[in-house]
């Protein structure tokens, strides 16, 4: 927590998070989907931005490339992501 709260700020920050700990994960519950609660999202693939702004992304180092699949693949695991296609 920010050293700038006053000790009733942080009384009343760990009081809410207390009330509300379902909706956080711990090393104890795993993370994943709220049954009963899913949300679509679509994904628009139109091209509405100009052509300046429409640039492939950077390509990653094999580091970086590593580290984002692992990442990616816990996640998945978590039912957090799954594949679409």
């Amino acid at each position: 927590m920010s050293p700038k709260l006053t000790p009733e700020m942080k009384e009343d920050i760990i009081e809410i998070l207390f009330q509300y700990r379902e909706a956080f994960a711990s090393d104890n519950k795993t993370l994943g989907a709220i049954k009963g609660h899913e949300v679509g999202i679509i994904l628009n693939v139109e091209r509405l931005y100009p052509p300046l702004l429409r640039r492939p992304a950077y390509p990653a180092s094999p580091r970086a490339r590593e580290a984002l699949e692992s990442h990616i693949n816990e996640l998945m695991k978590l039912g957090v992501l799954r594949k679409v296609r």
